[in-house]
């Protein structure tokens, strides 16, 4: 975890900025020793939003499963997905 003063932020943009590119992580920023807020690479921000979609929608299958909800086959998926190609 990595953890900069607002201070830092404020005085020093550009190696925060390439401190967050290097390690694609996000970097806790304090207040007054306090907890403010979260600077992240824009590459690493969208990476992590794309996973949590992508979990979310994982989850709402596993939910429509277990609800017992109608399903496809892995084969009648791919038939459908080739129907769908060669209709456009």
């Amino acid at each position: 975890m990595i953890i900069k003063a607002s201070a830092s932020l404020r005085n020093d943009y550009n190696s925060i900025s390439e401190l967050a590119k290097t390690t694609q992580e996000p970097i806790y920023i304090t207040r007054n020793g306090e907890g403010d807020g979260v600077f992240m690479n824009i590459d690493a921000f969208e990476k992590r939003e794309q996973m949590l979609k992508l979990r979310e929608k994982v989850l709402q299958a596993e939910q429509e499963r277990l609800n017992k909800e109608e399903t496809l086959s892995v084969s009648e998926a791919r038939k459908k997905l080739k129907e769908r190609i060669h209709g456009l």
